[in-house]
């Protein structure tokens, strides 16, 4: 069996033995890739970071925990973020604002920062435990990683990184493999079957929690409806940016969703490219016309031309000077 590569372009590659599974009653050999953490857009932390690839489909926070402690020792081990926890946390969406219509979270993100910052973090403080009081508990006890998927491991020190990197090319050249999920178990909840029917149970929570939930999401509904309301009052009467004023319909006290005044900016817009482009194609046809007269011109003058040398040359085969 050829021997694995240390390294593999940037990356150090790292073996991990997968013990023998009721499922799988065999053992087997999984391959980590690690390189220093080098995103596009860099952070504090990006020196004591390391980038893990084609992370186990069990990956958790303790599995890694238990990895990195095998490989540089207790105490250098901080945190680990996965693929598809950064992105839920770049793009999530509270629940409260899935709900909540367009049009308010469009004003009370646009207007409704107004206030002075240390109130700001109050508030955010506040709607972070709203939003948490509305939302429902996990319906999964542990969470199960896409195949192949990428995990950020966040160490002690840069002096850190180095070890686990030089621990990774050692673990490789000797053949002695960390064991994945070793002296784990009991830390994490179980798979298989206990697994799916823990997930069958969550998703029934009972009926004192399921109440909790809606109260708190109708109180928040219904405080965000009127901050709306209060911010669409106010705008009626101040120009934006562009020096237009909130569309209003239904009477002097009953604004208008701004969402209505934007798309018929966006129609007059798009009217006035139509007309500038009808316009170009005019005259882009009128310099066409123009520079086909000017062809027509001088090849008019080209046979003018040549028909008075063609004359001038017969004359002068003609002439017979005198004796």
């Amino acid at each position: 069996m050829p021997s694995t590569p240390p390294t593999l372009g940037d990356f150090t590659v790292l073996p991990i033995s997968f013990p023998p599974l009721p499922s799988f009653p065999e053992p087997t050999t999984h391959y980590l890739y690690l390189r220093r953490n080098t995103p596009k857009i860099p952070t504090p932390t990006d020196s004591r970071s390391l980038f893990l690839t084609n992370c186990p489909v069990d990956s958790t926070d303790i599995h890694l925990r238990s990895l990195f402690v095998s490989l540089v020792g207790p105490g250098r081990f901080e945190s680990a973020t996965f693929e598809d926890e950064r992105k839920d946390t770049a793009h999530k969406l509270s629940p409260l604002d899935a709900a909540v219509p367009v049009n308010a979270v469009h004003l009370l993100r646009a207007h409704g920062s107004t206030k002075k910052r240390k109130r700001e973090e109050e508030e955010d403080a506040e709607r972070s435990k709203e939003d948490e009081a509305a939302r429902l508990p996990s319906t999964w006890t542990r969470p199960l990683r896409r195949s192949g998927s990428t995990a950020v491991v966040l160490l002690a020190d840069e002096k850190s990184v180095e070890q686990a990197l030089k621990a990774c090319a050692k673990a490789s050249k000797t053949k002695k493999y960390p064991e994945w999920g070793a002296g784990v178990a009991d830390k994490v909840p179980a798979l298989g079957s206990v697994w799916v029917k823990q997930h069958n149970r969550l998703c029934y929570p009972d009926p004192a929690t399921l109440q909790q939930a809606v109260d708190a999401f109708s109180a928040v509904f219904a405080r965000r409806e009127k901050e709306a309301a209060e911010i669409s009052k106010r705008l009626r009467n101040e120009p934006d940016e562009d020096g237009f004023v909130t569309v209003t319909r239904g009477g002097r006290n009953a604004p208008a969703s701004r969402s209505e005044a934007e798309e018929a900016r966006k129609k007059m817009i798009e009217r006035a490219e139509k007309k500038r482009q009808e316009m170009e194609g005019l005259y882009r046809f009128q310099l066409r016309e123009k520079q086909k007269e000017e062809q027509e011109e001088l090849l008019m003058r080209f046979e003018d031309d040549r028909k008075k040398l063609e004359a001038m040359r017969m004359k002068r085969g003609k002439f017979v000077p005198e004796a």
